[in-house]
């Protein structure tokens, strides 16, 4: 199949009628017609059952339209790639943890917007174990994380950094101080974050120097989730400031440790994909927002 074949089968396939393809496609009814008879010429079998003016796709079209859904996508990025450099405009892709997707990623891409509206932006969360797949899939030119993976020939950038706090119900702690030891919530009933990455290990490593054991009601892999069960009154929770941001309301409460348990935040890239000139200048936003946090 050509590249025209896939276009008009794949606009037949989500439209099931030859008027409702060719206005999605902007072209003549024959000429959808035309073109996808000679597609199936050229496969040597039908693609669809004609049913009362309608297109039913044959097994065998369901079986191509797996794959042809797949370049369409492609066609259409390179497209879009192509438009971006005409018009000289690009493109960002983004991975972030979740933590910094609740509030950090879309100051920084509302401010960098507004300074350079022609620019697009493909955001998504990731966990640090994805770091590797994204950026070597090329999903991402910039990953913003806790840790930067070892092993991996990376570009690191140190943007800032985070603390760990105590999430809580304001009726469960009164009179709260400004910072809390972990001593103060240990007979408390606890969420665990223990085994949700880098921040997990800082807790876990914290509690061993300290010979605490904290009352765990509940263990959660994520802070989203951790921060969650807080509101809803099931415990307290260790999680990181960009988490808890999202999460303090008038019931809500957080709270640094004492002693403090502060972190790195990097943004990464390959080696062999330096960061562009809109990356770094994305970046440079993206501590601003860090820093205000």
């Amino acid at each position: 199949m050509k590249l025209r074949h896939i276009e008009i089968f794949h606009a037949v396939y989500l439209n099931r009628t030859v008027s409702a393809a060719a206005r999605a496609l902007n072209v003549s009814q024959p000429a959808v017609t035309k073109t996808l008879k000679h597609a199936e010429q050229l496969l040597g079998f039908p693609l669809f059952d004609r049913r009362g003016g309608r297109l039913v796709p044959t097994e065998d079209a369901h079986t191509i339209f797996a794959e042809v859904a797949q370049i369409h996508a492609q066609v259409a990025s390179l497209r879009q790639a192509t438009r971006n450099l005409r018009h000289g405009t690009g493109s960002l892709r983004v991975s972030v943890l979740p933590s910094l997707a609740l509030g950090i990623l879309p100051r920084a891409v509302a401010m960098f917007s507004r300074q350079h509206p022609e620019v697009f932006f493909d955001l998504q969360t990731v966990h640090h174990d994805g770091i590797a797949r994204v950026l070597y899939e090329r999903e991402a030119d910039i990953v913003i994380a806790f840790e930067k993976p070892v092993g991996l020939p990376l570009i690191a950038d140190c943007l800032g950094e985070g603390e760990l706090g105590l999430l809580y119900r304001c009726d469960d702690l009164a009179d709260a101080p400004p910072r809390i030891p972990l001593e103060m919530v240990q007979d408390r009933r606890f969420i665990s974050l223990v085994e949700s990455g880098p921040i997990g290990d800082l807790l876990r490593a914290e509690l061993g120097r300290t010979k605490i054991e904290l009352d765990e009601a509940a263990s959660a892999r994520t802070f989203y989730i951790g921060s969650a069960l807080v509101r809803e009154g099931l415990g307290m929770a260790v999680l990181d400031n960009f988490t808890a941001q999202a999460a303090v309301s008038d019931d809500v409460e957080f709270r640094p440790l004492q002693p403090a348990l502060a972190f790195d935040v990097f943004a990464m890239t390959l080696e062999s994909r330096p960061f562009s000139h809109g990356a770094k200048e994305f970046l440079e936003i993206f501590k601003t927002c860090l820093d205000a946090a």
